[in-house]
């Protein structure tokens, strides 16, 4: 969505060529048709971005960068032409005047958190090729009004949500509708109802664009907890058709909510907040964190005991990572406990590249409950188990729309769930024969979140054995911690 966004920054009469690092190669051909190569992403997409600029350079190719990690840490991206640093929108009409006037290096940077994005252009959805994704994302607004300490949002997003007009985003709809597109549509903001006013005032008019359109969209997106206490936007949300949300649970334990400065999780039942919010027909993925300072012994259990009683099948569990501009890295800064060049990661994903500083508990404690966690979650026993819980609460008032090729999918789908492996193929079905005598309505959601364990069955296995494999580094005296940061006096 960034890049396509940028698309839509750039002269008209530029030709644009979109290439997906996710699903296709980046050939020579596309470099020598080019006469500026532009990326960029987030943390996970470091190495491939800084391997592009590798290559861009191998072929003289001048190469800009942008996005939320170089705006973290432009230090690492100095290799590119390029840095395009925060938002880009009111920034990319200096870059392309520099470009016209000969340039070819600078740094272009927006203050952050002060883009109005009203002038956000429509993204250049045309340039996707729509068949390679699962959704496609869209934007109502930028920021979160919350503060949590390991969080980066705020520091480049701001804690005061700034909203695109309702038009705006109905042009966006509009496009994609156009385009042939149908399904589901992921919006991507970092907290949706973090401006509540502004979002009660555009639902009622994405939910007549539906009704216009005949529902064509399903949506997800991310929010905070406490959108289970406002039944009135619940509804709203359910009728607009959402059907699904993340949500940052982070951890059960009180005392480490507060540390990190997530109180808000702390103000209410999370099982029975999930509850509601199933309750409403939209199911939660949720966000845990495994490391933090307040941890005062094993927190596996209490964690796998929060999964099973809020009955959420799909959890991203991940090791507490010092993001470079969060509360949390000062702090560790401060402390002298972040490691030295702990910004870089070998992996570029959450999983098993955390830990990037002294843990106040026993490393060894601290990756052997993260292991122990995956492995309980992801057994298909247990998750199947959870994905039947969840489609007996799933109360969903519109039923799926099956649109071309759905039902083919469907049934393929259902026979890679029941070969994905040992033990599966039980779990599965008592699961789907269960939500078909229960609830019928919920059974494309409940086939829809079994087909995440196509995925997340083999990656958990996988995270699990290179966390043992850390675990024995450390047993055998072949971890040492590496020198930590010194905060500049």
């Amino acid at each position: 969505l960034g890049l396509i966004t940028v698309a839509a920054l750039l002269p008209a009469e530029w030709d644009v060529r979109l290439v997906n690092r996710n699903t296709e190669e980046l050939a020579d051909a596309d470099l020598a048709w080019a006469d500026i190569v532009m990326t960029g992403g987030m943390l996970p997409q470091r190495n491939d971005t800084l391997h592009i600029i590798a290559m861009c350079h191998a072929c003289g190719k001048p190469v800009v960068v942008g996005g939320p990690d170089v705006t973290s840490s432009p230090a690492l991206y100095s290799a590119a032409n390029f840095q395009v640093l925060g938002e880009a929108e009111e920034i990319m009409d200096g870059f392309i005047a520099a470009w016209r006037r000969g340039d070819r290096q600078g740094v272009f940077e927006a203050p952050m958190g002060k883009t109005d994005v009203t002038k956000s252009p429509l993204p250049r959805f045309d340039l996707l090729k729509l068949d390679q994704y699962l959704h496609v994302g869209v934007q109502f607004s930028r920021g979160c009004p919350f503060s949590c300490e390991f969080c980066d949002i705020i520091e480049l997003y701001g804690r005061v949500p700034r909203t695109k007009t309702n038009a705006q985003v109905m042009a966006e709809l509009d496009a994609l509708y156009a385009l042939g597109y149908r399904g589901h549509v992921d919006f991507v903001d970092d907290n949706l109802i973090g401006n509540k006013k502004a979002l009660k005032k555009f639902l009622p008019d994405l939910r007549r664009w539906q009704e216009e359109k005949d529902f064509p969209f399903e949506f997800s997106t991310e929010a905070s907890i406490n959108l289970a206490d406002d039944p009135d936007l619940l509804r709203s949300l359910s009728d607009t058709n959402f059907f699904a949300i993340f949500v940052g649970i982070e951890s059960p334990d009180t005392d480490s909510l507060v540390l990190m400065q997530k109180k808000q999780n702390t103000r209410r039942s999370l099982q029975q907040s999930i509850e509601t919010i199933h309750k409403a027909g939209i199911f939660v993925n949720a966000g845990f964190i495994v490391g933090f300072d307040s941890e005062k012994g094993s927190v596996a259990q209490g964690m796998i005991d929060c999964i099973e009683d809020t009955s959420i099948p799909v959890c991203m569990v991940g090791l507490l990572y010092a993001l470079p501009t969060t509360q949390l890295t000062r702090r560790l800064l401060a402390e002298g406990r972040l490691f030295s060049g702990g910004e870089q990661t070998q992996s570029g994903d959450q999983c098993t590249a955390g830990l990037n500083f002294e843990t106040r508990r026993p490393r060894r404690d601290v990756l052997d409950d993260y292991r122990t966690v995956l492995a309980a979650i992801y057994d298909p026993v247990a998750y199947f188990g959870r994905v039947r819980r969840l489609g007996r609460m799933l109360k969903r008032g519109r039923a799926h729309r099956m649109i071309k090729g759905d039902l083919r999918s469907f049934v393929r789908l259902m026979f890679r769930i029941h070969r994905a492996g040992p033990g599966t193929a039980g779990p599965f079905w008592r699961m789907m024969l269960d939500c078909a005598l229960h609830n019928p309505r919920a059974l494309p959601y409940v086939v829809m979140t079994s087909a995440l364990y196509l995925h997340l069955g083999p990656f958990s296995r996988q995270v699990i054995a290179e966390i043992d494999r850390e675990i024995a580094d450390v047993d055998h005296g072949r971890w040492h911690a590496p020198p930590v940061m010194r905060p500049v006096e």
